[in-house]
């Protein structure tokens, strides 16, 4: 039996750090550890056309930019109408199984060049003449040929809103690769949030942004890898949830806000500072010193999670706006057990009880090997690498 264990340890000894380098590998070159890229649309149905008025982020367009094969634009204001042709082509427009063919009719270029400015797009769709359109589906793949890291692809997201010239419209719809906008026309008069769909789509996301988050993904480890008990856990996870919960809220509502400049390095800092705790000071990865780190810098989180949802939320009416912080941060949780829950029972099988050597051994080990991923994550979100 012990020699089972033994072998169970040094086989986590070999492929816990291979792991971790490999994360490692995935967010090299990437300042920002989230591969969404948010903006916002408005779609208005004319009895002649479908006009888009689109507001993309700048970092969507430097994606495309990045990865395309074609060549590079001359200069940054070369940037925008190419982007504009790009969308053209990954941007569908379905009016009853037609497919209608659009063009770029206004460039509004950002105020700066930064990831997190926004480009304005006014684009028109022109229906065949006598058509009498009943029902407008809207589409898109932006950004899903390239890869973010291997199987995970880029992806560009838009809080959309679709009405009708002078009749109804559709408010508050998270508009993505995998869900289209419908808009049946005729609806005179009728505004509606589909509030089923708004909970679904704002968990969702948040969800996909602890999943697709190797920094917050990275933090949870280092912090797991000290938790001995259950109670331990619902500790640590109690202090994360309260203060990310805060700090998100607060962001969304516009009395907190941060820059992503201050945000990213913070939350990159959490990681090596949490792991190198684990490291040097073991005896203080538990109780009311580990408590207060994993609240003080949960705080910092709860701003990064609201870089993923305040694009996502704008121009949505108060009610939806809560149902929309109340989803979202249902799915941060959601994704944060999906990492705690089998990281908690795999350390407990593999290293024993607390006063295990092994355990003590395997919490550095695996706390170095992440440290260093937290390391090339603070250089690159202070933008000393590209």
């Amino acid at each position: 039996m012990k020699h089972t264990q033994s072998n169970k340890s040094e086989s986590f000894y070999l492929w816990a750090p291979r792991c971790l380098i490999f994360l490692l590998s995935l967010i090299a070159g990437h300042a920002f550890a989230h591969p969404v890229a948010q903006g916002s649309m408005d779609i208005v149905v004319h009895p002649d056309r479908v006009e888009i008025h689109a507001r993309m982020s700048v970092e969507q367009a430097f994606v495309e930019q990045g990865f395309s094969n074609d060549a590079p634009a001359e200069n940054t204001e070369a940037i925008w109408p190419r982007h504009g042709e790009y969308i053209l082509k990954h941007l569908f427009v379905d009016v009853d199984g037609s497919k209608l063919e659009g063009r770029v009719v206004k460039i509004t270029p950002p105020p700066t060049a930064i990831p997190t400015a926004h480009i304005g797009y006014e684009i028109t769709y022109t229906f065949p003449e006598g058509l009498t359109p009943k029902r407008v589906t809207v589409s898109q793949n932006l950004l899903n040929e390239f890869d973010f890291a291997i199987g995970n692809p880029w992806e560009a997201t838009f809080v959309t809103k679709i009405s009708e010239k002078g009749g109804g419209e559709l408010s508050g719809l998270l508009f993505t690769r995998n869900a289209p906008v419908v808009f049946d026309i005729g609806s005179a008069g009728e505004t509606e949030i589909n509030r089923g769909r708004l909970f679904w789509d704002y968990g969702h996301h948040g969800f996909m942004h602890i999943l697709k988050g190797y920094d917050h993904l990275l933090f949870m480890a280092v912090l797991m890898l000290a938790v001995t008990s259950l109670l331990d856990l619902v500790k640590v996870v109690t202090a994360f949830t309260l203060a990310h919960t805060v700090t998100l809220t607060l962001s969304v509502l516009n009395i907190v806000r941060l820059p992503s400049s201050i945000v990213e390095p913070i939350i990159a800092a959490s990681i090596v500072f949490v792991a190198a705790q684990n490291i040097f000071f073991p005896s203080q990865s538990r109780g009311w010193t580990r408590l207060l780190v994993a609240f003080g810098f949960g705080l910092f989180h709860g701003l990064g999670f609201a870089g993923g949802l305040l694009d996502a939320m704008e121009g949505l009416p108060g009610l939806a706006v809560a149902t929309a912080i109340i989803a979202f941060s249902i799915g941060v949780e959601l994704g944060h057990q999906a990492v705690v829950i089998p990281m908690f029972f795999g350390m407990k099988l593999l290293g024993g009880d607390q006063a295990s050597m092994r355990r003590l051994a395997i919490q550095r080990y695996v706390s170095a090997a992440v440290s260093f991923a937290g390391i090339y994550y603070l250089i690159a979100a202070l933008g000393w690498v590209s």
